[in-house]
């Protein structure tokens, strides 16, 4: 049972950095000679653009921003309710709140992705001070992959709290 109590919590934490990254790395879209994310635009690495009011679908980026800010939050949440949990509740009530608050934020993080999925040449294509030189030599960046593996890693840890709640 320990080992099993240590993988999941080196899962967990596992799931919270890539989080952690996935928001704040500049690499959702990438390029040769530039890098984006959901806040802002770097032309050769140095020169940053926050994006601002001006970004034509800045009320979308603003969703994606939250949906990935929240789903690190309530994986942040969650982990510590766990601990809280492991030693408070008897055992048959462990982590279903850990759970729900798990697959909460494997919903987020979805949302976050998903959105930035289906608007990401709109942000491109509606912008001309960024559109001239990202469409058509970009691809998804590192961190938007690890959003998804984020998803995958938050899903897989929400699971694993509803099975462990019957372990002793």
């Amino acid at each position: 049972m320990l080992v099993l109590l240590a993988f999941i919590i080196i899962f967990h934490i596992t799931s919270a950095a890539l989080l952690f990254v996935a928001t704040i790395d500049n690499a959702w879209w990438v390029g040769d000679n530039f890098s984006v994310d959901v806040w802002r635009v770097c032309r050769n690495n140095s020169n940053c653009t926050e994006i601002n009011e001006s970004f034509s679908d800045y009320a979308t980026l603003q969703a994606v921003q939250a949906s990935m800010i929240l789903s690190t939050i309530l994986c942040c949440i969650a982990f510590f309710i766990f601990l809280l949990q492991l030693f408070r509740l008897k055992q048959g009530e462990r982590f279903v709140l850990t759970s729900i608050i798990q697959l909460m934020s494997c919903l987020c993080v979805m949302i976050g992705a998903s959105i930035y999925t289906d608007r990401r040449q709109d942000f491109h294509n509606n912008n001309a001070e960024y559109s001239s030189y990202m469409m058509e030599e970009g691809r998804y960046g590192y961190s938007f992959i690890l959003a998804w593996v984020a998803f995958a890693f938050t899903f897989i840890s929400g699971l694993m709290y509803l099975v462990l709640r019957k372990r002793k």
